[in-house]
């Protein structure tokens, strides 16, 4: 078992440590002055910890019943930062999502956040990071250390899921605090997010064979896309991240909807498409959309719970999600199938994760922690009196 495989599996028993020290922890950190005055919410971050974010609008807006806006941090801080809503000390809550709390960008979205008069939460695995020390408030998402072999660094999948597990509690406890949700429903969602164990356990046992075979049996591919909607276009996007970290391969993430207007059209007509639903408000548009790409030739895999029969009929495969999730919370299950293809794409192809550095792909050449930042807002140009 490869060790991206391994972090898979480890999932169940992750959410089900994790879970309770994190509500702790959320409960404590934001107080019911904070809950109460907020009246909008940002969820900022890069890659993986933008995707989670992504993935949390849906529960921010259900569970804490505000405005919820996930951007990426390049386009929170350098395009939004200066035009958060002038609405009072309190109620813009910008939360920045970083694993190392390194990544430059995120920290630069919380510092231009805080000049603009919000509210900021670092949610990080390091808390003496850079990120949390430019936040107010910090909720560490760390876990435990899981065993690599020497010289292996291994795309995330852990970390992934502590982030949107602590997303996930941080709306249920604003949405309790508020009164939206009353003790009864606030214990409900919390007994339902620890629930996701069982969920994750049934899916990875449904899913691990189903996906190696599909590695196998695709060796020859040379491009894959993956395709969700609401909640679940986080995950396309985060499953197609998981490929190009594990195997290389090009991989796209796409909205269902988007790929009708831009995927159809592709000359490649074989490409593995991965259609991902909870079987939820995107389902019906997610079936038409699968039945195009069936039919223009392309190999199409289903990542939805088994009972969507709909989307089953058009598949030619089936990644099988644990029933009764909701779509809420689906997105911290649904990315599992993907991260296991991922992981057997990888070996089935002898590749090592993440490219050795050399061919001028050096370490740091992409300066993700030492990109420039800006220590204020720059005034656009067309906003500068002429006069």
């Amino acid at each position: 078992m490869n060790s991206m495989v391994a972090q898979v599996h480890s999932l169940p028993g992750l959410i089900r440590e994790l879970a309770p020290v994190l509500d702790d922890t959320v409960r404590k950190t934001l107080d019911h002055k904070l809950c109460l005055s907020v009246k909008h919410l940002y969820v900022t971050g890069c890659g993986d910890s933008h995707h989670a974010s992504l993935g949390s609008e849906l529960a921010f807006e259900t569970l804490a019943g505000r405005p919820t806006e996930p951007t990426s941090a390049l386009q929170f801080a350098r395009y939004a930062a200066g035009y958060l809503p002038p609405t009072g000390p309190g109620t813009n809550l910008v939360i920045g999502v970083s694993v190392s709390g390194e990544v430059a960008r995120t920290t630069e979205a919380i510092m231009l956040a805080r000049q603009a008069g919000a509210t900021t939460l670092a949610l990080t695995g390091t808390t003496g990071s850079r990120l949390a020390e430019a936040a107010e408030l910090v909720i560490p998402s760390s876990t435990p250390p899981f065993p690599e072999p020497p010289g292996v660094h291994t795309p995330r999948v852990r970390s992934y899921l502590a982030s949107q597990l602590a997303l996930l509690l941080i709306a249920v406890r604003i949405g309790e605090v508020r009164g939206h949700l009353d003790w009864a429903a606030a214990t409900a969602m919390r007994r339902d997010i620890l629930a996701l164990a069982d969920a994750a356990q049934e899916t990875v046992a449904a899913c691990d064979q189903a996906a190696r075979s599909l590695a196998e049996e695709w060796r020859e591919a040379g491009e894959f896309v993956f395709a969700g909607g609401g909640p679940n276009y986080a995950t396309a996007l985060f499953s197609a991240a998981k490929v190009l970290e594990a195997s290389g391969d090009p991989a796209v993430g796409q909205d269902t909807e988007e790929w009708a207007h831009l995927q159809f059209f592709a000359r490649a007509n074989s490409t593995p498409t991965f259609f991902i639903t909870a079987g939820g408000r995107d389902l019906s548009r997610t079936t038409e959309v699968a039945i195009a790409a069936q039919a223009i030739g392309r190999r199409v895999v289903a990542v939805a719970p088994a009972s969507v029969s709909t989307l089953r009929e058009v598949a030619s495969r089936i990644l099988p999600l644990a029933e009764g999730v909701s779509e809420m919370f689906s997105p911290l299950i649904a990315a599992i199938p993907g991260a296991l293809f991922a992981a057997y794409r990888a070996e089935v192809m002898g590749e090592p994760f993440f490219r050795p550095s050399g061919g001028g792909r050096e370490p740091g050449l992409s300066r993700v922690r030492t990109s420039e930042t800006w220590d204020t807002w720059h005034v656009p140009v067309d906003r500068l009196d002429r006069r």
